[in-house]
């Protein structure tokens, strides 16, 4: 497995994910997305996994008139609005490969080989 974990330091969920992995023993790769966000690939590829980036986008985040914003303007110009400004984004995004999942889910986890 090659365990990517997209989030941030003060995140409840993405330091349950930290530790679900760490328990287990699997090798993971933290990604501070205060420091460095997800790259225009990685970002493509998170949103072939769950299907849309609209799955990516967390409707409780702070910025109400940034949500506001990606959600009215021309659906051509959504996702470079999105990688743009990924303080947006539900996290912790998990990768591993091309399969990915958004949030605390240990249930599709367990099933990663």
């Amino acid at each position: 497995m090659n365990i990517q974990i997209f989030g941030t330091k003060k995140s409840f969920d993405s330091k349950k994910a930290e530790r679900y992995f760490k328990e287990r023993g699997i090798k993971y790769q933290f990604i501070d997305m205060k420091e460095k966000g997800l790259s225009k690939g990685e970002f493509n590829a998170v949103c072939r996994a769950v299907g849309d980036y609209e799955k990516l986008i967390d409707p409780d985040c702070r910025d109400k008139d940034l949500l506001a914003l990606i959600r009215y303007i021309a659906e051509e110009d959504r996702a470079e609005k999105i990688l743009e400004n990924q303080k947006i984004l539900k996290v912790p995004i998990v990768r591993n490969g091309k399969q990915a999942a958004i949030g605390y889910e240990p249930d599709i986890w367990k099933e990663w080989k």
